[in-house]
Parts: C-alpha cells; structure tokens; sequence
C-alpha cells in the first residue's frame, strides 16, 4: 500500500517547561531540518507548574509531519506532543489588527465588510480605521485580501490558537 505523499497542514500543541531557550529550542528543530512553521503562538498555561503551551502549524507529508512530531517529543524540556488535527475538529483562532486608509465610498465598503465579517472598529480617524477581527484563519485571511484595494495599510496577527473540543485536555 503506497502512503499519500499529499502536503497536508497540521495543529500541534507542545507542553513544555516555561524556561529561557526552550522556544529556540523548538524553532531550531524546524529551521534545522528545513521544516516550515506557518503560524506559532507561545503562552505559559499552568502558572503553577510553570509550564508553557506551544501551538505550531507546519505543513508537510504525513512522513514529515510524523518525523516533525517524534523530533519534538525528544526535546528535554517537552511533556506532551499532541497533533490536534489527527486527534478531530479543533477549535482554533486567530485575533488579528488590520489598518485601513480610505475616504468615500472606499471607507464605506470598508464599515460594510467588516461588519459582515463581525470585525470591530477599535481606533478611527477621518482618514483610516484600525479593525479587530477574531476567528478561523481562513476568515482572517479573507478580510485581509478584500481590504487591499480599500486601503490595506498594515496588518498584525496573532498566530492560532486551539484547543480539542469536548471534556479532554490537550
């Protein structure tokens, strides 16, 4: 049976001591190997156990995601490895600040899509607007590409965040 060589995106989580240089750590395994990280998000999540979760998403052949995974899982300061994707649906977010220029009819098609894309506007002048918008990053991309010709000036994005659905921690 051949295995599917298909380039597939996949979530994983990293439990790990919330030290110096584990972050680096994590990163030099994939720049090391000439992996790709598409978006990380790094926060500490047990204060208590002075532990940190990083959510990766990379991109590759399911041969290179395994090897992606097993590579992490022998880190030392690393507890738990878990790939959300295989594990089912994951609820996963993004925030992301989009400023946008505009006068006229272009500032209000701006207002008009971002209401319809539920985007908030948390600083305005006569000449931009700064928008916050929370969701898939399908949907985050989305907003990006249809501000470009109102006046796109800057964006800011967190990276994902994601948590498996139901009563089960990751």
């Amino acid at each position: 049976m051949q295995q599917s060589q298909d380039i597939e995106t996949h979530t994983i989580s990293v439990l790990v001591d919330n030290e110096p240089g584990v972050l680096a750590r994590v990163i030099g395994l994939f720049s090391g190997r000439g992996y790709n990280i598409d978006s990380l998000t790094v926060s500490e999540t047990e204060h208590q156990k002075h532990q940190s979760r990083i959510t990766v998403v990379t991109t590759g052949t399911p041969v290179v995601i395994e090897q992606i995974k097993n590579q992490l899982e022998r880190l030392v300061p690393v507890h738990r490895v878990m790939d959300l994707t295989v594990m089912g649906q994951p609820l996963e977010r993004e925030l992301a600040l989009i400023k946008v220029a505009g006068k006229g009819e272009k500032r209000v098609e701006a207002l008009r899509l971002a209401d319809a894309f539920r985007a908030q506007v948390i600083d305005a002048t006569v000449e931009h607007f700064v928008f916050e918008i929370t969701g898939r990053s399908k949907k985050v991309e989305q907003f990006v590409v249809l501000m470009e010709p109102l006046g796109l000036v800057e964006v800011a994005r967190t990276g994902v965040a994601s948590i498996m659905r139901g009563k089960n921690s990751t």
